[in-house]
């Protein structure tokens, strides 16, 4: 069995790992958009703020996160306490990943995700990542 201390370095490469990956993601986001991936662009923006729950999962609870895609879910396991209105936009950034994987919601959610659309959830990803990052 690990001493505390080793436990705590485990804990802290794992929330480091999920952070690396959310940045990556993050970074990803960014490169479609400019080329007008608008769709895949708002998918990867949720990994982003999946990512970031679960490295925050990790460093609250310290043990590995759900196998789960839901913003909202993994937020209210980590019981944190959101700010207004972000559990409504964990809500709808977790249809961004059913949309853009399945096929017949993909059209529709292609057809939706205009520059003005992209951009708006574009902004409120961004916040949130902010302050998933500051919760760590």
């Amino acid at each position: 069995m690990g001493s505390l201390e080793d436990e705590i370095k485990n804990i802290d490469v794992l929330v480091k790992h999920w952070r690396e990956s959310s940045e990556q993601n993050y970074t990803t986001m960014h490169n479609l958009i400019k080329t007008k991936e608008f769709a895949w662009s708002l998918f990867l923006g949720h990994l982003v703020i999946e990512k970031l729950l679960k490295a925050l999962y990790i460093k609250n609870l310290h043990k590995h996160p759900l196998f789960s895609h839901d913003l909202l879910r993994l937020a209210n396991k980590i019981e944190i306490e959101l700010p207004s209105g972000y559990d409504e936009w964990l809500d709808v950034i977790t249809t961004f990943n059913l949309n853009t994987r399945y096929d017949d919601y993909k059209q529709s959610f292609y057809k939706l995700c205009t520059s003005e659309f992209t951009s708006e959830w574009i902004n409120k990803i961004e916040t949130l990542r902010k302050w998933l990052i500051k919760q760590l």
